[in-house]
C-alpha cells in the first residue's frame, strides 16, 4: 500500500468522522486528512476539538496548535458539546431536502410527509438546518453520558462506513435527479485512490476504503436498514465496555439480518 495513502487513513481515523465540513472541507473529513498529509495545519476539527488537535500534531509530528473554537462549550473531555438535530415535526412539510444535505444518513422520511432524525445516528454537523426552507430543524446538546474511547472509536467507524454509503448512493442518484443538490460536491478521484489502494475495497464506480451498505430501495427499507444499525451500535457499544455471551449471539443475529436486507 502507498504509505502516503497509509498516513492518510491514520490521520483519518484520528477525526470524529462528523463530515460536518466546518475545516473548510466541505466534503468530509477524508479530504482534510489528505490535505494535512499534504501540509495543511492540523487544528482545523472543530467537533475534536484540543484532544484531536493534539493527537494529530503528535501522529504528524508537528507542533501543537490551539484548536479552533467551537460556538458550544468544552465538555470534560475537552471536546465541544456534542450536539444533535431534531425536526419540529408539526412544522414540517416534507421537501427531504434536509434528507439529501444528511451525510450519515441519519434522517427518515419521503416526499410531502413528515421527516424524523434518528438522534443515536446524528452527529451534530449542521448540514440539514441550510436547505430547511421553513426553519424547523433545531440542535440540541446529547443527553447521553459521555463515550468511553472504545465507544469513540466504534462510533467513528460505523460514521465512515455510513457516509461512504452515502455519497457513493448520491453520486448515482445525481445522474438522474431533478431537485437542487443540497450537499457539497465529491472529490471522487480522491475516494477513488484511498479505495485503489485498498485491497478490501469492492469494484465500484467510486472505490471506497471500506465495505459501503448498499442503497435502500424504499422508505420501509430505509426505516428497518436505519433501526437495525441503531441496534447493531448499541450492542457493539455495551459489548466493548463489558463481555456478555448473550448480547454477543443476538449481534451476530441482527449483523446477520442487516446483511440480508441488504443483499449483500
Amino acid at each position: 500500500m502507498n504509505l502516503n495513502i497509509t498516513l492518510i487513513q491514520q490521520v483519518d481515523a484520528l477525526l470524529p468522522q462528523t463530515q460536518c465540513g466546518l475545516c473548510g472541507h466541505r466534503d468530509g473529513c477524508l479530504p482534510y486528512a489528505k490535505a494535512m498529509v499534504d501540509g495543511e495545519t492540523a487544528n482545523k476539527c472543530v467537533p475534536g476539538g484540543q484532544p484531536v488537535a493534539d493527537a494529530l500534531a503528535a501522529l504528524l509530528k508537528r507542533p501543537i496548535l490551539m484548536a479552533e473554537p467551537s460556538v458550544w462549550p468544552i465538555q470534560s473531555d475537552g471536546r465541544p458539546q456534542r450536539m444533535k438535530a431534531i425536526i419540529r415535526e408539526d412544522e414540517c412539510i416534507g421537501c427531504t431536502k434536509c434528507i439529501s444535505a444528511c451525510p450519515v444518513d441519519a434522517i427518515i422520511g419521503s416526499g410531502k410527509l413528515m421527516h424524523s432524525i434518528l438522534t443515536d445516528l446524528c452527529t451534530g454537523c449542521e448540514l440539514c438546518i441550510p436547505p430547511c426552507p421553513v426553519d424547523c430543524i433545531d440542535l440540541v446538546p446529547e443527553a447521553k453520558a459521555l463515550p468511553t474511547e472504545a465507544m469513540q472509536l466504534l462510533e467513528q467507524e460505523d460514521l465512515r462506513e455510513r457516509y461512504f454509503a452515502h455519497i457513493q448512493r448520491e453520486e448515482k442518484l445525481n445522474a438522474t435527479r431533478k431537485g437542487p443538490v443540497v450537499r457539497a460536491a465529491i472529490d471522487a478521484s480522491l475516494f477513488a485512490q484511498f479505495g485503489e489502494n485498498t485491497p478490501e475495497a469492492p469494484a465500484l464506480n467510486i472505490p471506497l476504503a471500506v465495505v459501503p451498505v448498499a442503497a435502500p430501495q424504499d422508505a420501509q427499507t430505509t426505516i428497518a436498514l436505519a433501526k437495525l444499525r441503531t441496534q447493531i451500535k448499541k450492542l457493539e457499544k455495551q459489548l466493548s465496555v463489558r463481555p456478555d455471551p448473550n448480547k454477543l449471539q443476538l449481534l451476530l443475529d441482527l449483523q446477520k439480518q442487516l446483511t440480508e436486507i441488504q443483499g449483500v
